[in-house]
C-alpha cells in the first residue's frame, strides 16, 4: 500500500523546506536503526521517512510528486518520468531521422564549432 509522504513526515501539503526538514531530523533520530537495535519496523518506517524527505526536499521530484503521486518519481531518480526526454524515447527517433531538430528533446549535440564561427 502506497504511504503519503507528507502523511509520514507529518507535514502539510504546504510544508515549506524548512518545516520538512525539521520534521525529517525529528522522525530520522526516533527512528533511526542505531536507536532501535533489532527494531525492523523502526527500520522500515526510517527507510520510508527517509525516502519521503529525499523525493520532497527536491523541488522537481516534489512536484511531480504532488502531480502524480509515486508513479511520477518512480524512474529511479530525477528526470525518470520522462518518455520523450532520455536515451531510446521519441528524442532519439527525430534525432536519427531529422538531425537532432525533436520537438520532443533529446537533441543532438554537436561535435564542432558552430556555423559562422572561426
Amino acid at each position: 500500500m502506497a504511504q503519503d509522504f507528507y502523511q509520514l513526515l507529518g507535514v502539510s501539503r504546504g510544508a515549506s523546506q524548512e518545516e520538512l526538514k525539521r520534521a525529517y531530523r525529528k522522525l530520522a533520530r526516533e527512528l533511526h536503526p542505531d536507536a532501535n537495535p533489532n527494531n525492523a519496523e523502526a527500520e522500515e518506517k526510517f527507510k520510508l521517512v527517509s525516502r519521503a524527505y529525499e523525493v520532497l526536499s527536491d523541488e522537481e521530484t516534489r512536484a511531480r510528486y504532488d502531480q502524480f503521486g509515486e508513479a511520477g518519481i518512480s524512474g529511479g531518480g530525477r528526470g525518470g518520468g520522462d518518455p520523450f526526454g532520455g536515451a531510446g524515447g521519441f528524442g532519439s527517433i527525430f534525432d536519427a531521422f531529422f538531425g537532432g531538430d525533436s520537438p520532443f528533446g533529446g537533441g543532438r549535440q554537436q561535435s564542432g564549432p558552430q556555423r559562422g564561427q572561426i
